[in-house]
């Protein structure tokens, strides 16, 4: 018998049913396009063995005017840079508390510092200054001075406690004096709803972490699917009744039990859904002024940070808060051991910030309408400074500052820069904002509707296009005109039914869109519903147009442009940071691990161990019979294999269903191991549908698959 060459399409569809995707792909991943063909993604290197505290939401990479190489990445904890195969803290701080006091237990590294109104948090970061350590305790200034420090608990509003690295040696109270300076507040790791009459401490007051002791399944009830409670690692600090939340799910409790550590009376699923929690999950609780109650109604950002260079300064905005400049080592020698500083005379409270290069104006979006004032925020509000200057907002008859609103939606969600534009979304409408010169300095227009973005970061401009991931659903592109962009895995991104998880449109500001420009991809990283942690992504091959999947997990993401290769992070929300080095630090705040990537065909940590890329592609159910549409069964006698690249060897599963609702099962004698030497396999394979399958599970593996030809025959009806 002649050889059947079966042609299957680049791309993944998976709109429709494993039957219906004859000649196509429906699944795999860690895979991509390259000719027509599916070939192993690139794989990545750790580039530091330090891990920063916090996630990421924001990656900026930029160079001096003398050639130094930068990357900012922005947590919701730190702003730090990487320079030269190393990490700087450069976060700002906030206002100094001077005149702060000691508490010590003899044989306790327990500490605690003693601050009218200090307005601290547990995880707060901070460092110490002008230091006279407390009396016959056993430390010196250094001890403090020397480290940066992580609040461990708050027990009320005129203390915190802290951990040292050796036991005092006495009891004291009220000792010694010393200046905290803490970091800046960045926001939450995740979206969260309001508490209170309005949110954080003057409104629901304080937040209180925990963790679970022990796994919560997803049921009614308790830990461990039984009674009415939920054992915590530790219940100090926790009200006597509230809400807590786990995860994306909220859960009211009515009392507590400190010897058990057991929050009673709980009710599941009050705000949120209901999902299975890990042991060590975190728990979190907001205290205050009285009980803080829980509004559905009120959503909370989580922290991010819009990162951009004004010629060779950075700039960062935390969303909904201030802005920053840094100069880089050619403007100032010590640039490394300098932190970052709030832009005088800018507005205080900002969404983001952009800067328009071609004509030097410094945005700052969905901003205040009266300078200074943050009660003036409005997130539909732009201003913009006087050309070639970051510090005059305030429009006069002698420069080009100026302001304008937009009035499509209710909030700017984000903007790119463009060719010769300013390209805004908010979460309903996409605006163009180019510069005109004097006396109106740039003009807007709205260039479309019922087109908003999930997120700050999901949205990329290249070869003179804007792509994003939709409010709502779906992707756009703006190439002159706004328009829905086809797209054949739409479902399984964004619809939550039965067993599929789309994203989670409630922690939209996690997605982040990146840009690999050398294999003309735009990714974009998400979480699924339940998750509150990016853990899928999704990707675009803007050149022939074919979507991919896949559970690639990446927080930001800097295109290969001054770097050869992409920079991506990944966050561990149980890890522990090791930069900046934190005395008494725990996993509350989580950590970020940096990669390169596009570099060798393995997982590589900074020791060199490897770890296997499980890349694999799925087709679509294919009928090789005579008369077509599955009439006949086929009997396939033997298949040759045709890969264009094979390092290593690969696996090839030949998956067999008599009727479309029949659950696939491999060929007798497969999965088949494929190597460069192989000729032809002998599959013994009958049956009405065969699927195909393309892996690789161990190191060094790497593959491009070809075309799939068999030895086919019909085999009768029955």
């Amino acid at each position: 018998m002649p050889l059947t060459n079966v042609q299957i399409q680049p791309g993944f569809n998976k709109q429709v049913t494993q039957t219906g995707a004859e000649g196509q792909w429906t699944d795999g991943d860690f895979v991509r396009f390259r000719y027509g063909l599916p070939e192993k993604i690139g794989g990545w290197e750790q580039i530091l063995s330090n891990t920063f505290v916090g996630a990421a939401r924001e990656q900026f990479v930029w160079a001096d005017l003398d050639g130094r190489k930068y990357a900012a990445i922005g947590t919701n904890k730190v702003l730090i840079i990487y320079y030269e195969g190393a990490f700087y803290d450069i976060t700002p701080l906030d206002t100094a508390l001077t005149g702060c006091t000691f508490d010590t237990v003899n044989t306790s590294a327990t500490v605690t510092v003693n601050k009218a109104a200090h307005q601290l948090e547990p995880g707060d970061l901070f460092t110490f200054t002008s230091v006279t350590p407390p009396t016959g305790a056993g430390y010196v200034a250094s001890d403090f001075e020397t480290n940066t420090f992580q609040v461990i608990t708050v027990p009320d509003s005129d203390s915190f406690t802290i951990t040292m690295a050796s036991a005092a040696g006495t009891t004291v109270n009220g000792s010694g004096s010393a200046t905290v300076n803490p970091y800046v507040k960045v926001g939450s790791l995740g979206s969260t709803f309001g508490f209170g009459w309005g949110t954080g401490l003057w409104g629901g007051g304080q937040q209180v972490f925990g963790t679970l002791n022990g796994a919560l399944l997803d049921d009614t009830n308790g830990t461990g699917g039984s009674g009415t409670s939920i054992t915590l690692a530790d219940v100090t600090g926790f009200p006597t009744s509230g809400t807590i939340k786990v995860g994306l799910e909220f859960i009211s409790y009515t009392g507590v039990n400190t010897s058990t550590n057991n929050l009673t009376g709980i009710t599941r699923d009050v705000a949120g859904t209901r999902s299975a929690h890990s042991d060590g999950s975190g728990v979190e609780v907001f205290t205050g002024w009285g009980e803080a109650s829980l509004s559905q109604t009120i959503s909370v950002d989580p922290a991010s940070w819009s990162l951009d260079n004004f010629g060779e300064q950075l700039i960062a905005t935390i969303k909904n808060g201030k802005s920053f400049s840094w100069n880089p080592i050619n403007s100032n020698p010590n640039a490394l051991t300098t932190r970052a500083v709030v832009i005088s005379n800018a507005p205080t409270t900002s969404v983001m910030s952009l800067v328009s290069d071609r004509d030097r104006h410094l945005f700052m979006l969905g901003t205040e309408t009266t300078i200074g004032s943050s009660g003036t925020q409005d997130k539909m509000f732009i201003r913009f400074s006087d050309q070639e200057d970051t510090t005059d907002y305030t429009p006069t008859s002698v420069n080009t500052a100026g302001f304008f609103r937009l009035d499509s939606g209710t909030k700017i969600v984000g903007a790119v820069k463009g060719k010769d534009y300013t390209f805004v979304l908010t979460d309903n409408a996409a605006y163009v904002i180019q510069f005109v010169g004097p006396p109106f300095t740039f003009s807007v227009r709205q260039v479309g509707s019922n087109c908003g973005c999930i997120g700050q970061h999901a949205m990329k401009y290249v070869n003179g296009a804007v792509y994003w991931m939709g409010e709502s659903g779906g992707f756009f592109v703006y190439d002159g005109t706004v328009k829905a962009l086809p797209c054949l895995v739409e479902d399984f991104v964004f619809t939550t039914k039965g067993s599929n998880l789309g994203v989670s449109y409630g922690d939209g500001e996690s997605v982040y869109a990146g840009l690999n420009h050398l294999y003309e991809e735009i990714t974009w990283f998400y979480p699924k519903s339940g998750s509150s942690n990016v853990d899928r992504c999704v990707t675009y091959n803007y050149q022939n147009g074919t979507w991919t999947t896949g559970s690639l997990a990446r927080t930001t993401w800097a295109d290969a442009n001054l770097y050869a290769v992409p920079y991506a992070t990944e966050f561990n929300s149980t890890g522990v940071p090791t930069f900046p080095t934190i005395q008494g630090v725990t996993n509350i705040n989580g950590s970020s691990i940096y990669y390169a990537h596009e570099t060798g065909i393995n997982q590589v940590d900074t020791d060199g161990n490897k770890t296997a890329i499980a890349a694999f592609i799925q087709s679509g159910d294919f009928d090789l019979s005579q008369g077509g549409d599955g009439q006949f069964f086929m009997s396939m006698r033997r298949f040759i294999p045709d890969f264009k690249l094979l390092t290593g060897d690969c696996r090839i599963t030949i998956n067999l269903r008599r009727f479309p609702s029949d659950t696939a099962s491999s060929s007798p004698l497969g999965p088949f191991t494929i190597t460069s030497s192989t000729e032809k396999v002998d599959t013994r394979a009958r049956s009405r549908f065969a699927s195909l399958k393309v892996e690789n599970t161990s190191t060094d593996q790497n593959w491009r698959y070809g075309t799939f030809r068999a030895d086919v025959q019909p085999d009768g009806m029955r």
